[in-house]
């Protein structure tokens, strides 16, 4: 048997360096195993980091879960204030995996410079709020800083400042109504400190970021009154059942929204990357494991005489259907090779330098993000050396058809 695969490697080799019909069909099948290989990385590795990338905008800007009154106010904006003075506060206990607890609240009003206006959401922040979840949008300046004394500094997006001809240091006239409507609105003059910029819309078209106390003050609450807290989790995957914990746990008057419930219609949207994902995956699997059958059928039927000279030495049909299979696994692997270092090349370059953008009103991202998972690229691998084994077993059972003696006498 050891005698029979040997003869045949040699013979095979010999044949392969001539440059016969199967050496084109070959260099095809490798080529679109590996853009194949080459399409699915690239395709899970972009869909995945959009995915994350989305998620952690979002997060920046509210949470993982929000807690607030229980009320039917579904707005942004804060109508009804929480006591600071919570079992949670500031830190979880009662639910593992919460990582920061964080007072805000938030008031609507209007910007108005000498030549423009336009509608904001102030977001009112504290000491304990974590700048870091935002640090990565700063594009200009610096993150606020507050003191004892109320403090007039905010945060801008750079889409807001350049609609309201606003630059650094510049200082901006903001009007918020009060709760009469027979009152003159609230003036807040502040000091444009940081310009940001996350290339989500819903967020850069409104949110200014500044000292929680001018939201207390204008609605006349006590300092120990806020409109919600937001809560950061370690694992997102785990944000459904963290939301159920942190409702069951907390006072009975409060209710929990995680980011998902909160913005639905943008996750269901995520949702449909995965089944993408998927459908794209099946595709280039079947392209490769077709050309690789063909690319089998041809190296059988052209290595007729090979086989009939095997089995008249004594080879058995599955001896023979495992030399052809070897070869096919060597192949198989030169396009996985092939397409994995071009993918990783392609993504590396892609994280690095951004070169490929995305217009950020229909992906909520200026540039196409990457996630390089060595698990998921283990996984493409091993499903498509798998399926193409198995599909290939099916061609090379023509052999055990082929006669001896017809096929020595094969031209």
């Amino acid at each position: 048997m050891n005698t029979a695969f040997f003869i045949a490697k040699k013979l095979v080799s010999k044949k392969n360096k001539k440059g016969n019909l199967s050496s084109p069909i070959i260099n095809i099948a490798v080529s679109a195993i590996a853009i194949s290989v080459i399409m699915m990385i690239v395709s899970v590795a972009t869909g995945v980091g959009l995915q994350q990338k989305i998620r952690q905008k979002i997060a920046a800007f509210s949470g993982h879960i929000i807690i607030s009154n229980f009320d039917s106010n579904q707005s942004a904006v804060t109508v009804s204030p929480v006591n600071l003075n919570q079992e949670f506060y500031p830190v979880f206990k009662t639910v593992a995996g919460i990582k920061h607890v964080q007072a805000i609240a938030t008031k609507a009003g209007i910007i108005r410079t000498a030549t423009a206006f336009d509608g904001i959401i102030f977001k009112g922040v504290g000491t304990d709020f974590d700048w870091q979840n935002l640090q990565e949008y700063l594009i200009a300046g610096k993150i606020p800083k507050f003191t004892n004394v109320i403090s007039p500094e905010i945060l801008i997006s750079e889409y807001l400042a350049n609609r309201l001809g606003l630059k650094l240091n510049d200082r901006c006239n903001t009007f918020f109504m009060k709760d009469s409507n027979n009152q003159l609105p609230n003036l807040r003059v502040f000091k444009i400190v940081g310009i940001y910029k996350s290339g989500f819309q819903d967020f850069d078209n409104t949110y200014i970021v500044g000292d929680i106390r001018h939201v207390q003050k204008i609605n006349r609450w006590t300092p120990n009154q806020i409109g919600a807290f937001e809560i950061f989790i370690d694992n997102f995957d785990q944000i459904q059942s963290k939301g159920t914990q942190v409702y069951q746990t907390t006072n009975s008057k409060l209710n929990t929204q995680t980011i998902v419930e909160k913005f639905a219609y943008i996750f269901d949207w995520l949702q449909l990357f995965d089944f993408n994902i998927i459908i794209i995956i099946i595709i280039m699997i079947a392209v490769s494991s077709i050309n690789m059958a063909v690319t089998l059928l041809v190296l059988i039927l052209e290595r007729t005489q090979t086989i009939g000279i095997l089995k008249a030495l004594g080879a058995n049909n599955w001896t023979i259907r495992k030399i052809f299979l070897y070869n096919a696994a060597y192949l198989v692997a030169k396009g996985l090779l092939w397409g994995n270092i071009i993918a990783l090349a392609l993504l590396i370059i892609q994280q690095q330098t951004g070169i490929i953008t995305l217009n950020p009103e229909s992906y909520y991202v200026n540039q196409a993000p990457v996630s390089i998972n060595f698990v998921h690229i283990l996984g493409i691998n091993l499903i498509t050396i798998a399926v193409c084994m198995l599909v290939l077993i099916i061609p090379s059972y023509i052999i055990t058809k082929i006669s001896p003696i017809k096929a020595i006498r094969y031209q």
